[in-house]
């Protein structure tokens, strides 16, 4: 999706105003966890009434830190706002984690322009980590910066696996899966977890765009590959309303990886 507008980067206030905002999120959520009942969408994923004030905190802020700039998130608006700059916005990633108890969850916020992610924010609210990304500039994980090699030097043979992407292993049963297998729970997670260094491959069989965007501007970053398996958000337009539209991708920290697992992913999609 492009747009003719010159868009403007956020000022160093706005994001700190940002960094604030999330800050307020994440302590109510530390608050709520283990506390709050949770209720189910009629997507059958869970919700709680921390999901919908985090989203509405969330949307709020934004509008008044980037006036103009438009919104989409899980709990809100999800049609792609026709303004250059939008923002995409996941205010709890990893509900059922947060409900059972399991100090595992996201807090993501993207800002979109001309449909790619520029800025990223991705906290970690249990483990007080946060990793924040600026295209063109870096990644910082809780102020430091991250760099490509330093993933590269953590050798680790684990692969992320999305809960629906299991399945794979029942589709190619006479074959050794290349890595020991992950399930974090926390789709923006599983899928940072390869940029970080802590797996080497991710396979995300249904995420949407609010589970891709931070961490989609994350992997680019750091050197990561991607390869978007149907729906590339790329080519989505204005308006489109992506209630229902995936994005299954294959997330990989090398080309050696990436064709190791493309078979895999390859085999998944074609079967569902």
């Amino acid at each position: 999706m492009t747009h003719n507008s010159i868009s403007k980067p956020l000022s160093n206030s706005q994001l700190v105003s940002i960094h604030h905002l999330v800050d307020e999120v994440g302590h109510r959520q530390l608050n709520d966890f283990g506390q709050i009942n949770s209720d189910i969408k009629p997507d059958g994923t869970l919700i709680t009434e921390c999901d919908r004030w985090s989203d509405k905190t969330i949307v709020q802020g934004l509008s008044k830190i980037a006036p103009g700039e438009g919104v989409l998130s899980e709990e809100g608006n999800k049609s792609i706002p026709r303004s250059s700059e939008y923002w995409v916005v996941d205010p709890l990633d990893g509900t059922t984690n947060f409900a059972a108890g399991i100090p595992y969850w996201a807090i993501s916020i993207a800002r979109f322009i001309n449909g790619e992610p520029e800025t990223a924010f991705l906290d970690i609210p249990a483990l007080k980590k946060r990793i924040f990304a600026i295209k063109g500039k870096g990644v910082w994980l809780n102020d430091k910066p991250l760099k490509p090699e330093s993933r590269l030097k953590k050798n680790s043979d684990c692969i992320s696996l999305c809960s629906r992407s299991i399945k794979v292993l029942q589709i190619k049963p006479e074959q050794s899966f290349p890595g020991k297998i992950r399930l974090l729970g926390v789709s923006s997670l599983n899928m940072t977890s390869v940029a970080i260094g802590q797996t080497i491959a991710a396979l995300e069989a249904t995420p949407k765009i609010w589970d891709v965007a931070a961490a989609w501007l994350i992997l680019e970053e750091l050197k990561c590959l991607i390869k978007w398996l149907d729906t590339n958000p790329k080519d989505i337009i204005s308006g489109t309303d992506l209630a229902s539209v995936n994005f299954p991708l294959l997330t990989a920290s090398s080309e050696d990886q990436l064709s190791k697992m493309l078979p895999w992913a390859n085999a998944l999609i074609k079967k569902s």
